[in-house]
C-alpha cells in the first residue's frame, strides 16, 4: 500500500530525477561558483539586487502558468502585454497623472488594452494550433512593429501633441526614447507602488518563514482532516516546515546581533501581497470549473471538445489572462525602474521571463507556482553573478554580459530539447509496450 501512496517524485530514480531537473541544478551551481571566485559580492549586495529583481519580475513569470495549464505552451506572446502596459504608462504621464491614483489609472487603462489585444491573440492561436509558442514569438514581433508606429509616427502626426511636452521629441513627431516617470514625491509614477509601504529585508524574511511553517502545517491538517491524506508528502512537507525554521533563526539571529543583513535593500510589502495575490488566484482559479477546462484543454482538446468544453473558447480566455497580467506586470516593473525605455523596454520580456519559468523546473506542458518563484531567483542571481564572474576570471565584465545572454537562449534551447526527447522516449515506450 506504501509504494501506492507514494509521490511519482519518490518513485524516480536519482538519475532520472538529476535529468528532470538538470537546468535548475546548473543555475545553482553557477551561483555558487559566482560567489567562490568573485571577491567584490558581499551577501548585503547580493540579497539587495535579487529582492529588487523578484519583486520586479515576479508578476511578469507567474502570468505564464495559466496558459501552460491551457495547453498553449510557454507564451513569447506576453511582450504584447507588456507593450499594453506600456501605452498605459505612456497615457497616464502624458497627462501628468501620478501617485497611486495615477498607477491606478494605469491598470484601468493597460487591463482594456491588453485585454482586447489578447483576444486577437488567442484567435490566432486557435488558428495555429499545436504551433502556438512559435506563432507567440511571431505575433510578438508584429505588434512590435504596430508599437514602433504607434510611438514614432501615429503621435505627433496624426494625434497632435505639443512639441514641448518632456514625452515627445523636439520635433514634435513621436516619443523620446527615454522617458522618466519622475519619483512618486514629485508626482510621478516612480515607487510608486513600492513606497507605499517598505519593511526591513530581515523582518520580511521572518514573515516568509513563518508563512512558510503555518501553510504548510495547515495544509497537511485540513488533508488529513478531509481524508485526503494521500495528498499529504511528509518528506516535502518536513522540508518546508526546515526550511522556514530556517529562514526564522537566519532572520532572529541578524536582528539580534545586528549582522550586515540588516543593510540589506527594504522591501516593497505591497508589492509583495500583489504577487502573494496572483499567487491565491492562480490557485483558486484552477479549482474552478474554468480552471478544470484549463487543465482538460491542455491534456487532450479532442475529449475536451466531446466533453462539451468549448476549447477554443477557453484558450482564449487563458491567453487574455495572460496578456492582462503581462500588462500589470509591465508596470510594476517600470514604476520601480523608474524610467520607461520607450522603444526596447519590452523586447526581451517574453524570452526572461520563460527562461525564469523554465530555470524553476516547468516544462511546456507542466508549470506551478513554485517553478515561477524559484525560477525567478536562480535566474536573477545568474544575473547578479554573471558580471562579477567574467570581471573574476577573465578581467572583464562585459563577458558575463555575454554569458546572460548565452545562457538566456540555452536554457529554452536545453529546457525544448528535453521535453522533446522526453516525449519521444514516452511514445516509442508505450508503442512497444502495445506490441
Amino acid at each position: 500500500m506504501g509504494e501506492l501512496l507514494r509521490t511519482p517524485a519518490e518513485n524516480k530514480s536519482v538519475g532520472q530525477w538529476l535529468l528532470d531537473n538538470i537546468v535548475t541544478l546548473i543555475f545553482v551551481a553557477f551561483t555558487l561558483f559566482g560567489f567562490f571566485v568573485s571577491d567584490n559580492v558581499s551577501l548585503p549586495f547580493f540579497l539587495s539586487e535579487l529582492s529588487s529583481r523578484i519583486f520586479r519580475n515576479s508578476f511578469l513569470v507567474l502570468s505564464l502558468i495559466i496558459p501552460v495549464l491551457a495547453g498553449l505552451g510557454l507564451n513569447f506572446g506576453i511582450v504584447i502585454g507588456a507593450m499594453s502596459g506600456q501605452i498605459a504608462i505612456s497615457i497616464v504621464r502624458y497627462f501628468e497623472l501620478g501617485g497611486i491614483s495615477g498607477l491606478l489609472y494605469a491598470f484601468v487603462i493597460a487591463f482594456f488594452v491588453a485585454a482586447l489585444c489578447g483576444y486577437f491573440t488567442g484567435l490566432l492561436y486557435n488558428k495555429t494550433r499545436g504551433q502556438e509558442m512559435i506563432a507567440s514569438l511571431i505575433v510578438g514581433y508584429f505588434a512590435n512593429g504596430i508599437y514602433q508606429f504607434l510611438f514614432l509616427f501615429v503621435v505627433g502626426v496624426i494625434i497632435a501633441v505639443p512639441a514641448t511636452h518632456p514625452m515627445i521629441k523636439p520635433d514634435g513627431i513621436g516619443i523620446r526614447m527615454t522617458v522618466d516617470l519622475v519619483p512618486v514625491k514629485s508626482g510621478g509614477l516612480k515607487y510608486a507602488l513600492d513606497d507605499i509601504w517598505t519593511m526591513p529585508f530581515v523582518y520580511a524574511l521572518l514573515v516568509i518563514a513563518v508563512g512558510i511553517i503555518i501553510f504548510t502545517i495547515a495544509r497537511y491538517w485540513f488533508n488529513e482532516k478531509r481524508g485526503e491524506g494521500y495528498r499529504n508528502n511528509r518528506r516535502s512537507a518536513a522540508g518546508n516546515i526546515l526550511l522556514g525554521l530556517a529562514l526564522a533563526a537566519v532572520s532572529l539571529y541578524s536582528i539580534a546581533a545586528e549582522t550586515s543583513l540588516l543593510m540589506v535593500r527594504r522591501v516593497p510589502v505591497v508589492t509583495g501581497l500583489l504577487i502573494l495575490a496572483l499567487c491565491i488566484f492562480t490557485v483558486l482559479i484552477t479549482k474552478t470549473k474554468l480552471g478544470q477546462d484549463f487543465r482538460s484543454a491542455g491534456f487532450n482538446q479532442h475529449v475536451s471538445q466531446v466533453s462539451g468544453i468549448n476549447v477554443d473558447q477557453t484558450r482564449i480566455i487563458a491567453t487574455v489572462i495572460s496578456t492582462v497580467l503581462a500588462a500589470w506586470g509591465q508596470i510594476i516593473y517600470l514604476q520601480n525602474m523608474g524610467t520607461l525605455n520607450t522603444y526596447n523596454a519590452h523586447t526581451q520580456i517574453g524570452m526572461f521571463s520563460v527562461a525564469s519559468l523554465l530555470v524553476g523546473g516547468a516544462s511546456t506542458s507542466n508549470a506551478n507556482i513554485k517553478n515561477a518563484i524559484f525560477g525567478t531567483i536562480l535566474f536573477n542571481s545568474m544575473f547578479i553573478m554573471s558580471p562579477e564572474i567574467g570581471q573574476s576570471l577573465f578581467g572583464q565584465a562585459l563577458l558575463g554580459e555575454y554569458f546572460r545572454t548565452f545562457m538566456v537562449y540555452g536554457v529554452i534551447g536545453l529546457a525544448l530539447g528535453l521535453y522533446v526527447w522526453k516525449a519521444l522516449k514516452q511514445s516509442k515506450a508505450a508503442a512497444l509496450k502495445e506490441d
